[in-house]
C-alpha cells in the first residue's frame, strides 16, 4: 500500500471529486488531494475544494477550447509537479489531455467514462446508449493514453436500462455507479496490486 497523492482536473461540478473527498474522509481510501486546477473560472469543483480545504486555482487553457497543450499544459504540469502530486485523476475534465502531462505522469493519468468502453466513448454516452437501445449502460474507470476513451480499463459497473428511461433519468443513475467506481478504481491504484499488460489492467488477489 503507498498513499496517493492527487491532482485532480475538472471543468464543472466536481460531484467525482466529492465521492473521492468523502471516501478519503471516511477513512476508504488512502490518498490526499494535493491540487484542483479547474479550465473554467467560476467551475463549481473549485468551490468544493475551497470548502475542504483543498489548494485549488483556475487554469487558463487560451486559445485552446477542448484540449490541454502548449504554456497551459507545461503550467499545469509544474503546478502538480510542484504540489507533489503522483497521479492525475481528471473528473469531469472537459480537454483532451496531450502526450507530455501523460509522459510526466505515466500510467497515472485516470478518467471516469459514463459508459461500458469500449463502447460510446466520446460525449452523451448514456444518450448514445438509449438510442442505440442497450439494456444495459454503465460507467468506466480507466488510464488515459493518446486516443479517446481508449486506455487499459480498471473498474467497470453497470447500470440496467429502463424502458421509460429518458437521457436525464438513464444519467442520474450512472452518476450514483461514478461516485463508487472512483474511489474503488483508486484503492486498486493504492493497493499497488496490479499489472498493466496491454490493455487490461490485471487485478493481483490476495
Amino acid at each position: 500500500m503507498s498513499k496517493l497523492h492527487l491532482g485532480v482536473l475538472g471543468s464543472g461540478s466536481g460531484s467525482n471529486m466529492q465521492s473521492i473527498v468523502d471516501a478519503v474522509e471516511a477513512g476508504h481510501l488512502d490518498a490526499d488531494i494535493r491540487l484542483v486546477l479547474a479550465d473554467v473560472p467560476d467551475a463549481k469543483i473549485l468551490d468544493r475544494a475551497k470548502k475542504h480545504g483543498i489548494p485549488s486555482m483556475y487554469l487558463d487553457c487560451a486559445p485552446w477550447k477542448t484540449k490541454l497543450e502548449g504554456p497551459a499544459e507545461d503550467k499545469c504540469i509544474s503546478l502538480l509537479k510542484e504540489a507533489g502530486v503522483d497521479t492525475v485523476v481528471l473528473a469531469g475534465f472537459m480537454r483532451i489531455v496531450k502526450p507530455k502531462l501523460l509522459e510526466a505522469f505515466p500510467n497515472r493519468v485516470l478518467n471516469i467514462h459514463p459508459a461500458i468502453l469500449p463502447a460510446f466513448p466520446g460525449v452523451h454516452s448514456w444518450t448514445q446508449a438509449l438510442d442505440y437501445g442497450c439494456k444495459v449502460a454503465g460507467v468506466t474507470v480507466h488510464f488515459v493514453d493518446a486516443g479517446t476513451d481508449s486506455g487499459p480499463i480498471i473498474v467497470q459497473k453497470t447500470v440496467p436500462v429502463e424502458e421509460d428511461d429518458t437521457p436525464e433519468t438513464l444519467h442520474a443513475r450512472i452518476q450514483v455507479q461514478e461516485h463508487l467506481a472512483y474511489p474503488e478504481a483508486l484503492g486498486i491504484i493504492a493497493s499497488g496490486k496490479y499489472s498493466i499488460e496491454g490493455r487490461r489492467v490485471r487485478i493481483i488477489k490476495g
